[in-house]
């Protein structure tokens, strides 16, 4: 009977052990998800920041199958190179990118000002569409215009004071958003320096959070995870170099204004696959629409070139050993992510996936080998 006792008490115990801990798991998982929910903008930007990290290192270990030089030395030639060619862009384009993106951001306002006219006047309610204050423009310079006509009282005080507290209100906030996205900037680019600068030391502290009896998966999944945002990254800058010229050269060709930062938008988005290739398309056909419907049709069919380009040429035989993500799956996961976090959900979408895709692959093939 002792024995038995001491039986019924054990399981007791592993029992409201077994509750102690299933309870502590849920709560710390709600904490968690409490805390990602909450600090989401500040993970994406760490996030960023280990992924500029990842892809320092892949042009580092490039570099370093030519010249057979210390790590430091290779990321700071590196750094160096990336520093002056952005450099280079600056000085050599930077007046004319200024002027281009004036000129597109006019025309693109112009542009929608007339679709809201076309919409409007085949019966079309625009209100849905927060088009409203496109024409404020045009007509706050066309009453200036006619000064002749309107009246010379001068505004009292308290208006006065009104619109010098609006001014100061809104002055204010294009300085904070500035500081804002500077301050962004400056601390991804720190965050992706320091982990290129010791990938080992990060990597065994992470290997280190992981619990003793599964550290030999953590290894295999974080070196698997490494290796393929490290070359996607490095097939992303490729591709989107490609879209870049192809799309500057084109529009140029067709003799669409603002055809360099068209073509840089371009590159850009199409970091963002399958959406940012869209809202480029967009923004292309827009600004085209200024120069004539010819142009504009031109415009649409190198659209469709450039993005025939990339998903069925530049996608499938430079990225063909890094993912291998249905469209459609990795289209609902960005409109997700996009709904839920904003741009930056958007733009790390495919990254996310990327990682999950890995851990997941990984523990398919594992259950594979075991059985």
């Amino acid at each position: 009977m002792t024995e038995t006792d001491d039986q019924r008490l054990l399981a007791r115990t592993d029992l409201a052990w077994a509750i102690a801990v299933g309870g502590i798991s849920i709560v710390l998982f709600g904490a968690a998800l409490w805390f990602a929910w909450h600090f989401a903008a500040t993970l994406f930007l760490i996030f960023a920041g280990m992924l500029l990290g990842v892809g320092l290192t892949a042009m580092t270990e490039l570099l370093g199958r030519f010249i057979r030089l210390p790590q430091p030395i290779r990321l700071v030639v590196v750094c160096i190179t990336l520093a002056v060619l952005l450099s280079g862009v600056l000085v050599l384009g930077g007046a004319t990118i200024a002027q281009q993106a004036t000129v597109l951001s006019n025309t693109i306002k112009s542009q929608l000002t007339n679709v809201k006219s076309f919409l409007e006047k085949n019966g079309v309610d625009t209100s849905y569409f927060d088009l409203g204050n496109l024409e404020s423009a045009p007509e706050s310079s066309g009453a200036a215009a006619q000064g002749t006509t309107t009246s010379h009282n001068l505004p009292s005080a308290s208006a006065i004071a009104s619109s010098g507290g609006a001014i100061v209100s809104q002055s204010l906030k294009v300085l904070l958003g500035t500081v804002s996205v500077v301050g962004n900037f400056f601390i991804v680019l720190f965050l992706g320096l320091a982990f290129a600068a010791q990938p080992a030391i990060y990597r065994a502290g992470l290997i280190f959070i992981a619990p003793a009896k599964y550290r030999a998966q953590t290894v295999a999944i974080v070196d698997r995870i490494g290796e393929t945002l490290e070359r996607w990254l490095l097939a992303q800058l490729l591709t989107m170099f490609a879209v870049f010229a192809v799309t500057w050269i084109g529009l140029a060709l067709i003799g669409i204004p603002s055809s360099f930062i068209l073509g840089i938008q371009a590159g850009l988005l199409a970091f963002i696959p399958t959406v940012g290739a869209l809202i480029g398309g967009l923004i292309v056909v827009l600004a085209s629409l200024a120069s004539g419907w010819v142009a504009a049709l031109s415009a649409a069919v190198l659209f469709l070139g450039v993005h025939a380009l990339e998903s069925y040429v530049l996608t499938p035989i430079i990225q063909r050993q890094a993912l291998d993500i249905p469209p459609a799956t990795l289209f609902a996961f960005q409109i997700l992510l996009g709904v839920v976090f904003g741009i930056w959900g958007l733009a790390l979408a495919l990254p996310l996936m990327a990682i999950g895709k890995v851990a997941i692959d990984y523990f398919k093939a594992d259950e594979a080998a075991a059985s």
